[in-house]
């Protein structure tokens, strides 16, 4: 081939430039931002991402507001507005510092936790217009110092550091190398590996507001209540998407929404700490400061002056942020529960107490109370006709709507007209002529009885001059009895369900005066009650043996999260029931051995029948071992069965969480943490679900071993 062949040949050097260049820059693709803001966490400053589908949510409104004035994008469920504009997030519902916002694109690692912080949206700007310089011209070690002066060089795209200047001036003209410990540089979030949480449902079908105990810390750490309940949300969330999953698929529920209600610096603003700091002796200084802040709450509920304070708090707070709720969730159609931790529960029972219910649905309820009456009074009848041996005779006196007072109001003729035959009726006109001895025996014990209890009636109607005469009233009294004088504001709404964490309720009410409650009874707006305590609680105290005293019988066991009792739980039920096996086993033996020993000798002719009826009498005496061994059997079943009045709506009250294992070696090291140890407890957030969404029509995927 000739030299101009091979000239034709060779492609022209220009061709191959214009070629490689849409290639180098292809490879730079714009960073694509995430949205951070500055949370101050234990006197640092923390950047905290924000969820995939808030930060999407203020880069568009980023991109289409920037002539508009102030553009606020609700953030964290709406419980955040971040203004734009200010690069300002604020909290909606309860006053916490405004915390700084940042469209972040470039990182460098910080000094003291390797935490990662963004550049200021200024300076990333630069960075990344030196980036894109440097990858389509294939042109590196680029510097930049930034305004504090700091240096930045961009080696290559997978190696960028940053020199922190060792001194404000360098009069040396020291170069960056020099300068300290380099630091990384990253580019784009997906290369910090931060944790971005995951985005709340908007659809919201519940709001449950939470009242905090004594005191501005709520748990070990001493943390907020706001802080504590966030962290209840959260878990509340980590239960829907494990227990709710198919109703989270089919789009039936959203989730439930969690408001804190802080009652603590409303007190402690009245000036009763000047009061109080004027008093306080001078030694062991934090424990006298401590006990002002914490344990004085009790005595300030106490006292008729601040406990108005306090309800008045609670309840214009709950108002508040019901009515601010509403306006910010117009299409909301969910109901509303109340929540209180410890004191807070007690504040809680106290106004439930006392609000009013509207006088139809008093009516409805007294109607329904009569129906069920009417109801239990046919089912005594048939009890009467079963036990006088006439049980085909009960739909008879059913069709007639016949209860015990009518039953004994009847005559022969009555009896007769109902076709009732002769032998019956004789049995029938027996029985309720000796039962009419018989209370005509006692009526003169019973009048005296009576008149005690009007007495009684009417000193109560005396210290609650809006009570009527009517049987619910009058317990409403009984529970009131020992309340401070306060006058107890009305809330908005009726809540759904009261759930009392660690509550001490029967221990107030018990000192107070409340020997027991009245089966009967319920809290006027709101049908549903769980008392739910940790077994070492310090603070806790039962309520179910205030309704059935003469009854004793456990708490119900709430079930693990996952499905079983935690496993130490199992191994000591197991060691315990074989245990009572092995005793009862071995006094079996002893039993047998002694009665062969001591059994005088007989002739051989009665060896045959000596021999059946030393088995009987080991049967007959073998009897009593084995019963108390299926007894616990017996009272573990009926114990969800066991009627506790109308207060949770004929349902258990009382439950009890399992304990850790590391918390069952010693009950007195772990008091204190049972007592706070709610907010992040899965089994307690999913009792609280699981009753919730029960009113919806919406139950567990997989229903939980020994749930009610």
């Amino acid at each position: 081939m000739s030299a101009p062949q091979q000239q034709q040949a060779q492609p022209p050097p220009p061709a191959a430039a214009e070629a490689a260049e849409p290639d180098a820059a292809s490879r730079y693709e714009a960073v694509v931002p995430h949205w951070f803001y500055c949370k101050v966490m234990d006197s640092r400053e923390r950047w905290i991402p924000f969820s995939m589908q808030d930060s999407e949510r203020l880069e568009e409104a980023h991109g289409s507001g920037r002539g508009k004035e102030d553009l606020v994008v609700p953030t964290s469920g709406g419980r955040y507005d971040v203004h734009l504009k200010k690069r300002q997030r604020v909290a909606v519902y309860w006053e916490e510092e405004v915390s700084e916002v940042r469209r972040c694109t470039w990182f460098y690692k910080g000094d003291k936790d390797n935490k990662y912080i963004p550049y200021s949206e200024t300076f990333s700007e630069e960075l990344e217009e030196a980036y894109m310089i440097a990858v389509t011209l294939d042109e590196w070690k680029k510097k930049l110092e930034s305004p504090s002066r700091e240096i930045i060089i961009l080696h290559n795209p997978k190696l960028m550091v940053h020199y922190h200047p060792v001194a404000t001036s360098d009069d040396w003209g020291s170069t960056p190398t020099e300068q300290g410990r380099p630091r990384t540089v990253k580019r784009g979030v997906e290369n910090i590996a931060a944790e971005i949480p995951n985005g709340e449902p908007l659809q919201i079908d519940h709001l449950v507001f939470v009242v905090h105990g004594i005191g501005p810390a709520c748990d070990i750490r001493f943390r907020s209540i706001v802080q504590c309940v966030n962290d209840f949300r959260n878990v509340s969330l980590s239960m829907l998407q494990a227990h709710f999953k198919k109703a989270q698929e089919q789009q039936q529920i959203g989730r439930v929404e969690f408001l804190p209600v802080n009652w603590h610096s409303s007190l402690h603003s009245t000036g009763v700490d000047v009061d109080l700091e004027r008093i306080t002796l001078p030694s062991i200084n934090r424990l006298r400061h401590f006990i002002n802040d914490t344990i004085l709450d009790v005595f300030f509920y106490n006292s008729s002056t601040y406990c108005q304070t306090i309800v008045d708090t609670v309840a214009s707070e709950m108002n508040r942020l019901y009515q601010l709720f509403l306006q910010r969730n117009p299409l909301f159609k969910g109901g509303v529960s109340i929540a209180g931790h410890s004191l807070g529960s007690l504040i809680l029972f106290d106004l439930l107490t006392n609000q009013k219910a509207a006088p139809e649905e008093d009516e409805h309820s007294r109607e329904g109370s009569r129906t069920t009456s009417s109801n239990r009074g046919i089912e005594e009848v048939k009890e009467i006709l079963k036990k006088l041996e006439l049980s085909e005779y009960c739909d008879v006196f059913e069709k007639e709507k016949m209860d015990r007072r009518a039953l004994f109001l009847c005559t022969e003729e009555n009896l007769k007209e109902m076709g009732i035959p002769l032998g019956p009726r004789m049995k029938i006109l027996h029985y309720i002529g000796s039962k009419t001895e018989t209370q005509d025996q006692s009526t003169a014990a019973a009048a005296g009885h009576s008149r005690e209890h009007e007495a009684a009636s009417r000193s109560l109607s005396q210290h609650n001059p809006d009570s009527t005469d009517d049987g619910r009233n009058c317990q409403y009294r009984d529970v009131g009895l020992g309340q401070v004088s306060a006058n107890y504001p009305q809330l908005n709404y009726k809540p759904t369900i009261f759930f009392a964490f660690g509550s001490p309720i029967g221990m107030f009410l018990t000192v107070r005066g409340v020997k027991r409650i009245d089966p009967n009874y319920s809290l006027p707006t709101c049908k549903g009650f769980f008392n739910i305590f940790h077994p070492f609680d310090p603070v806790a105290y039962r309520i179910e043996p205030m309704i059935v005293p003469d009854l004793e019988f456990e708490p119900m066991l709430l079930p693990h999260h996952k499905g079983r009792k935690r496993m130490h739980l199992e191994l000591k039920e197991g060691l315990t029931r074989m245990s009572v096996d092995l005793k009862n086993n071995l006094l079996g033996s002893l039993r047998v051995a002694w009665q062969s020993f001591t059994r005088a000798p007989l002739p051989a002719v009665e060896a045959a029948s000596t021999d059946a009826e030393a088995e009987a009498e080991t049967g007959v005496e073998k009897q009593p071992d084995t019963k108390p061994d299926e007894t616990p059997t017996a009272v573990k079943e009926e114990a969800s069965h066991i009627n506790v009045g109308r207060l949770n709506g004929g349902n258990r009250i009382d439950y009890v969480l399992q304990e850790k294992p590391i918390e069952s070696f010693n009950e007195y090291l772990f008091a204190l943490q049972g007592h706070l140890c709610y907010w992040e407890s899965e089994d307690t957030v999913l009792l609280v679900l699981k009753e919730i969404y029960q009113t919806q029509g919406i139950t567990l995927d997989q229903p939980l071993p020994g749930s009610q």
